[in-house]
């Protein structure tokens, strides 16, 4: 995964779907700060909470981890 378009892409969903980190934490079952790691590219997720996010932004996990 190109952590630096996963990091741009989750932003960018957050912004266009006005959520903020503790919306998209409290819903896909995140932490608040894992969230701002990850649009940081401090850190990298694993599968379950790549699948979290992609289920809440209703995106695929390709295009979120920037394959297409």
């Amino acid at each position: 995964m190109e952590r630096d378009i996963f990091s741009k892409r989750l932003a960018e969903l957050r912004k266009r779907k006005r959520s903020s980190r503790r919306t998209l934490s409290e819903l896909s079952g995140l932490s608040s700060d894992a969230v701002r790691r990850y649009e940081r590219g401090e850190a990298e997720p694993k599968m379950g909470s790549l699948c979290a996010i992609a289920d809440y932004f209703g995106v695929s996990l390709d295009w979120l981890c920037g394959r297409e």
